[in-house]
Formats: C-alpha cells, structure tokens, sequence
C-alpha cells in the first residue's frame, strides 16, 4: 500500500470515529429520544425546583412520560412556575401529585409524577395543585449539623 492509500483509510477510521461519538453525544443529551410534539402541557408551581433545567424527564413509575417545556418566576407568588409538556398517550388524574427527585446521589433532577384517584383527567392548561420542591443537599447537611450541636449541648455558652 501506498502512503496515499493509508492516510486515506486512516481518514476515514478517525471521521467514523468522530460520528460515532457525535452520535453517542446526543444520545446521552437526550436530544434524539422521545420526541412528544403531540401531547398537552400542565404547570406546578415550587418554592424550589433546585437544578431544575428544561428538557429534562418527567417521570411515572420510573417511565419518561414528558419533558419539561419552561420554567419561569413568578413574581406575584415568588415561586417558579415549571411547564411540562406529557404525551398525548398518558392520562393522569386531575389531583396527580409532582415532586423533583434526584436521580442517584448527585445525578440530573427531573419531575415525577404520582396519579392521583380523581375520575376527571388533566387536559392542556390544567395546573397541578400537589407539589413538593427540590431537596437542596446543603440545607439538608446545615440541619443535620445544626440538630447534632444542639443535641451535644453545644448551646451551653
């Protein structure tokens, strides 16, 4: 072979390469699944939504049901007001529940949501009444610490 050939071979090995991981970077954004064009939007208002970002899953018993569409701030209720659009295909009861979970220890935050027993579904503009914010980790271990030096005694001075 010449040098001609094997620089062109080697060419092509490192632009496949390349697309390859292109392609596995966007798997990984979630920028190539679960396209939901069609469904209805909902809103929850949270004292907290932590990490929170749009585009990331709305959850039911562990299954992507929906994305998250916005997430703006409320300044009549100082709260954010989180947008997610679910697929047409999944119907919640109007008094389903949200809270924002974490997943794994220090993993990506997303919405999950709880059925509810109501017989009246959610349909597009509904709001959910039922929230529970984002656990911040740090107001978490500040108690906990807080609790401990109190338990000591360590208020004595």
């Amino acid at each position: 072979m010449t040098r001609g050939t094997i620089d062109l071979w080697v060419g092509i090995f490192v632009t496949a390469g390349f697309l390859g991981l292109l392609f596995l970077a966007f798997k990984v954004g979630s920028a190539t699944n679960f396209s939901i064009a069609e469904g209805y939007v909902v809103t929850a208002e949270f004292d907290n939504i932590g990490g929170l970002k749009t585009k990331a899953p709305v959850k039911s018993a562990g299954v992507v049901v929906g994305r998250i569409e916005k997430i703006v701030f409320n300044n009549q209720t100082l709260r954010a007001t989180v947008s997610m659009r679910l697929g047409k295909q999944f119907e919640f009861p109007r008094d389903s529940s949200v809270s924002i979970l974490t997943a794994g220890l220090l993993g990506e935050q997303y919405v999950g949501l709880d059925g509810g027993g109501d017989v009246d579904l959610l349909v597009d503009g509904d709001k959910i009444v039922l929230t529970q914010s984002a656990m911040v980790l740090e107001k978490v271990i500040g108690q906990f610490l807080f609790n401990k030096a109190s338990e000591s005694g360590g208020d004595k001075y």
